[in-house]
C-alpha cells in the first residue's frame, strides 16, 4: 500500500511538471469552479451543467445546493471584463475572468 501511494503521488508530480500532461483547459476550469466531471450529457440532479470537461467529451456540473450558484440563477448576465457593470453581484460565469452584472 505504501509503495502504490509513492507512486500515485510520483504520477501526480508528472502530471504538474511537464508540460503536456496536465487537465485539459476546460477541465481545470471546471475543478477551480468546485465541479464535477460527469460522462453522460446531462447532470443528475441536484447539479447543473456548467460547460464541459476532458476537451469537451464530458459535462462539468456543479452543485446547486453548495454556495456556488451561477449568475443567470442569481438573476444576471455575464459579461467581459471590458464591459463596466452598473452594479455587480456574486455569481459564476463560464469564464474565469468574466463577471456577473445586474445592470451594464
Amino acid at each position: 500500500m505504501k509503495l502504490f501511494s509513492c507512486l500515485v503521488a510520483l504520477l501526480l508530480f508528472l502530471l504538474q511538471a511537464v508540460p503536456g500532461l496536465s487537465l485539459p483547459k476546460d477541465t481545470l476550469r471546471c475543478v477551480g469552479y468546485h465541479g464535477f466531471c460527469f460522462h453522460s450529457k446531462s447532470c443528475p440532479a441536484p447539479f447543473a451543467s456548467f460547460g464541459t470537461c476532458s476537451q469537451r467529451q464530458k459535462t462539468c456540473c456543479i452543485d446547486t445546493t453548495s454556495n456556488f450558484h451561477t449568475c443567470q440563477d442569481e438573476g444576471g448576465h455575464c459579461v467581459p471584463p471590458e464591459i463596466k457593470c452598473l452594479q455587480e453581484q456574486v455569481g459564476l460565469c463560464p469564464y474565469r475572468e468574466w463577471k456577473c452584472c445586474t445592470e451594464v
